[in-house]
């Protein structure tokens, strides 16, 4: 069966994200390699020593991927979201209050017709979010 994991791309802080959202959704450290962690056949583009080349951050049974933007030429997230679904309302809206600071909230968690809470937000980062309450997660 195949499994989709999002790819997320940042300009320089994708370490910094990746660990704040470790912090946030309790998961562990993210295994990151570096530009410094290529052979030298792989060419990188001067300067990309410290940049993260590519990374994992365990969250739940899944995984967020993710890497510096090498070229600097990735436009802003749209027209995607990472949705992230917990068991618990408390769960859920900490998380959810976690990644609103410093961001922007499209849509305020609170109850919907479809879940015990749902909300939507693009975090200081930029990576857009849902998170969800669903009982059966």
């Amino acid at each position: 069966m195949p499994k989709a994991t999002p790819y997320l791309f940042f300009h320089g802080n994708c370490e910094e994200a990746l660990t704040a959202y470790a912090r946030i959704f309790d998961s562990p450290p993210p295994t990151i390699m570096r530009g410094a962690d290529a052979p030298d056949s792989a060419n990188m583009p001067a300067g990309s020593d410290k940049l993260v080349m590519h990374a994992d951050l365990k969250v739940g049974s899944g995984s967020i991927f993710a890497s510096d933007d090498f070229s600097g030429d990735t436009p802003a997230m749209a027209g995607c979201n990472v949705h992230v679904g917990f068991a618990s309302f408390d769960k859920a809206k900490a998380a959810f209050e976690k990644l609103a600071k410093g961001g922007e909230v499209r849509m305020p968690f609170a109850p919907t017709f479809w879940s015990p809470g749902f909300g939507a937000l693009s975090d200081r980062f930029g990576t857009r979010w849902m998170i969800d309450v669903n009982p059966q997660t």
